[in-house]
């Protein structure tokens, strides 16, 4: 079930991007992740109000902190899918929301089967040939794709490690505060960069459809992690750009490489090594 859930994650996630980033391209990057966040919110309390909870005071504190990684992984993440094609930034942030809570984990005292950490070795260098651009393919975007996907996987590793901390019986309120928290780090970000954070009418019907995806996608890791290790579930939920590459390719007819083929072939010989370990 942990493994279910977990490619549920990045199904979810993979969509929210490929929305977020298309969106992105006819607005400010900032106001479409503004826009994911709130409509995040919205959902989230709009659920609550049917799913009981007991959140304690602990649960918030850490909804707080997945929130300002969450927020800060979102901007760096749209400004990156915004700037070029959408396979420069996703590797970059697929690696490190993987590799990030993998440490973590086994820092807590996480001890995965060996056929796992071999699905696991296999996922990272996956995820990267599934999403990278070809060599002359990258064009002048990809030295800021680069930053921007290392910036993004270092707040969305952030962001797995911190939800997952959340209580059984926390409920969803939480998960509220911490799109709520997420698109306030948005907008501070913004305006430490100088850039426009307001969005245009244009943009929210997409940004909100990122909003919905994402926060689905944050539910299905949650439960992940309640039902498995920490590490297997950010791995396989970071697995995430395959759908959006695959989503790139059949919707936008973005040309599919050899290299992404030979990853997404990877990307499902991880998921068949975790899931049997």
């Amino acid at each position: 079930m942990a493994v279910l859930f977990s490619l549920l994650a990045a199904l979810s996630y993979g969509l929210a991007d490929f929305c977020g980033g298309l969106t992105s391209k006819r607005g400010s990057a900032w106001g479409v992740a503004l826009v994911a966040s709130l409509a995040g919110a919205i959902t989230v309390v709009a659920t609550s109000l049917a799913v009981s909870g007991d959140p304690r005071t602990a649960d918030f504190g850490w909804a707080v902190a997945a929130g300002v990684g969450n927020g800060f992984g979102t901007a760096f993440l749209y400004r990156g899918l915004s700037s070029g094609r959408m396979g420069v930034v996703a590797p970059v942030s697929g690696v490190g929301a993987a590799v990030i809570p993998v440490i973590v984990g086994v820092a807590l005292g996480e001890r995965p089967a060996l056929m796992v950490w071999v699905g696991i070795a296999l996922a990272v260098p996956a995820i990267w040939l599934v999403a990278r651009e070809p060599d002359g393919l990258g064009g002048p975007s990809a030295p800021g794709g680069v930053l921007d996907g290392s910036l993004a996987g270092l707040g969305f590793g952030f962001f797995f490690v911190a939800l997952a901390q959340l209580s059984d019986d926390a409920g969803l309120l939480p998960l509220a505060l911490n799109q709520l928290v997420a698109g306030a780090v948005i907008v501070l970000v913004a305006l430490a960069l100088g850039q426009s954070w307001r969005p245009s009418p244009a943009t929210v019907p997409g940004g909100a459809a990122a909003g919905v995806l994402g926060t689905a996608a944050m539910g299905c890791f949650l439960y992940a992690t309640r039902e498995g290790y920490l590490s297997i579930a950010s791995v396989v939920t970071s697995l995430y750009p395959a759908f959006t590459v695959l989503l790139a390719a059949t919707v936008l007819r973005e040309h599919f490489h050899r290299a992404q083929a030979i990853g997404l072939g990877m990307c499902a010989a991880a998921v068949v090594l975790v899931a049997t370990g």
